[in-house]
């Protein structure tokens, strides 16, 4: 497989991928945002639209309508309006509508296929491409992980972080703009459709075993890598899409841990007898990390 220099370029640019997406998917499943980058997804395509119908970079014009829909949904959110879920809706649906009508209206000859943006082509990856997505992650990473104690403590509680001094709102929109950016750099990869698969699932995992923050956040990066280099290589050897390959690969590495998870719990239940009510490590489902677990 390795002897193909567009497979090379495409192991290389999933590694990318898997490396970042966690890393903003964390905050993101603390939160209870899990299904954001899925909305952001909808308006890069109409970014990708309008750098299509106007023969510009459409990774560019995608970049620029994301980061515009990520600040306007960290805003509406954090005035906690009645109306903030209808107006979301209108933004995410209305992006991929009009990225479709775009399409559809932009002059003859303008290239029209937009499957590669919406699904992935991690085999098309060029050097240029990768050269491009290697900035955007050191970017992402260098926010995700240089600022993660007041992250967490953000998404963890806010009003905890506000009364320690934190400025909460400008965490909040910086966090939004580096989702952007990852949306925009696992597009092409995973596609836009099947980008929330690889931000939430390696938290997910996470969840599952970690008991801190850091060990979450670890975890999840381990997971996503993994993942990411796991599918590449089945997609090759079976001739399926890539992006939707590593998805499913991520959902059965989610299943096996919580098949996992489920019987060691289950072990331990039937060797201990009952001695009271339940503690909150016997409780089934993903555990909300408190602020004592920032360490």
């Amino acid at each position: 497989m390795l002897s193909y220099g567009f497979m090379q370029l495409a192991l290389a640019a999933a590694v990318l991928v898997g490396l970042t997406a966690p890393t903003v998917g964390i905050y993101l499943v603390q939160r209870r945002l899990s299904l954001v980058g899925d909305g952001l997804g909808h308006v890069a395509l109409l970014g990708v639209a309008v750098g299509l119908a106007t023969r510009t970079a459409p990774v560019l014009t995608a970049l620029l309508a994301t980061v515009a829909g990520a600040l306007v949904l960290e805003l509406l959110r954090s005035r906690r309006s009645a109306g903030t879920d209808v107006a979301l809706a209108i933004m995410f649906y209305g992006g991929i509508a009009g990225g479709v009508v775009v399409v559809a209206r932009a002059p003859a000859g303008t290239p029209a296929n937009l499957d590669s943006y919406l699904f992935g082509a991690l085999t098309t990856t060029t050097r240029a491409d990768l050269v491009v997505f290697a900035v955007m992650a050191l970017v992402v990473l260098g926010v995700t992980l240089g600022l993660s104690r007041s992250l967490f403590t953000v998404a963890l509680d806010e009003e905890y972080a506000a009364a320690s001094g934190l400025p909460v709102l400008r965490l909040n929109l910086l966090l939004a703009v580096v989702t952007a950016g990852t949306v925009t750099l696992s597009m092409r990869v995973l596609g836009l459709l099947l980008i929330s698969g690889l931000m939430v699932l390696p938290a997910g995992c996470a969840q599952l075993v970690a008991r801190s923050a850091r060990a979450s956040l670890a975890i999840a990066v381990l997971v996503g890598v993994t993942v990411a280099i796991t599918g590449t290589v089945v997609s090759f050897y079976a001739d399926t899409p890539s992006g939707a390959t590593i998805v499913l690969v991520t959902i059965a590495a989610f299943a096996l841990l919580a098949g996992a998870r489920s019987l060691v719990r289950a072990s331990r239940r039937w060797r201990e007898p009952a001695r009271g009510a339940p503690t909150a490590q016997d409780v089934d489902g993903p555990v909300r990390l408190g602020t004592s677990a920032l360490g």
